[in-house]
């Protein structure tokens, strides 16, 4: 297989493993949009870590793959890319992306479906399709604007330059730059903790801000009504409602 999902401590690690760059062919791409809509599934998956390896996170699609792709073919193929990666970006738990080496094209639009980046400082992204004479198809355009801004991500889109880790964090591209032997136990951290916290109000944290970003403000608002509402029917707000007030805030145990 060309990924693989491990679930541990509440977490589901989806690892890369298509050596020795984690190409991100037709394969990869179906093989992702099934353990993405595996682990959304899950009970014993509470948070989830997207991972490559200690020396790449994904350098890109399998462009020779692409190349033998004419027109028509690439017209047949675009939604099923799209998908594979909106699979991840709609997984309804903490997801987070521990970046070592390149994310670059298909890889760095991997990163951006994930709630959370953290990156090597020798991490290096970018979307450098522009110098194939094409652009992002896996959602580039539209998470990386919606994530950095319009301006800086044509400035990276249109030039299909690199960004270092430095630079990265900078412009919000990542959210936390550490040492490359660290990233995947940090990322595994974050996820491990959120793992512990109530499942079903995370998915609604998730769901409000995702949906809401994609429409007007009293719209967003609605939906976050709706769900602040609705998590009252919920076990888990008793318990951490009960817990603040008869211990403090901070001490709840979620189920």
């Amino acid at each position: 297989m060309t990924a693989h999902l491990e679930v541990a401590e509440g977490v589901g690690t989806i690892r890369l493993d298509r050596p020795p760059m984690n190409a991100l062919d037709v394969a990869t791409q179906d093989r992702l949009k099934e353990l993405a809509e595996e682990a959304a599934g899950r009970d014993d998956v509470r948070a989830v870590v997207i991972h490559g390896g200690e020396k790449v996170f994904a350098a890109g699609a399998d462009i020779k793959e692409m190349q033998a792709m004419d027109h028509a073919a690439m017209v047949k193929r675009s939604g099923a890319l799209q998908e594979s990666f909106t699979a991840v970006a709609r997984i309804p738990k903490p997801v987070v992306a521990a970046v070592n080496g390149y994310a670059l094209g298909g890889g760095c639009e991997l990163a951006l479906c994930a709630d959370f980046r953290i990156a090597a400082d020798n991490a290096k992204l970018g979307q450098p399709e522009i110098l194939l004479g094409v652009i992002p198809g896996a959602g580039g355009t539209q998470r990386l604007a919606r994530l950095v801004g319009p301006s800086r991500a044509k400035d990276l889109i249109f030039t299909g330059r690199h960004v270092k880790a430095e630079e990265a964090l900078a412009i919000g591209l990542v959210d936390r730059v550490v040492p490359a032997a660290e990233v995947y136990e940090q990322a595994h951290a974050w996820a491990a903790r959120l793992a512990q916290g109530p499942a079903i109000a995370l998915r609604a944290a998730k769901e409000s801000i995702d949906a809401g970003l994609e429409t007007d403000i009293d719209t967003g608002l609605a939906i976050e009504r709706t769900w602040f509402a609705g998590l009252f029917a919920t076990e888990d707000r008793e318990r951490g409602m009960s817990s603040f007030v008869a211990e403090g805030p901070g001490k709840a145990k979620f189920i």
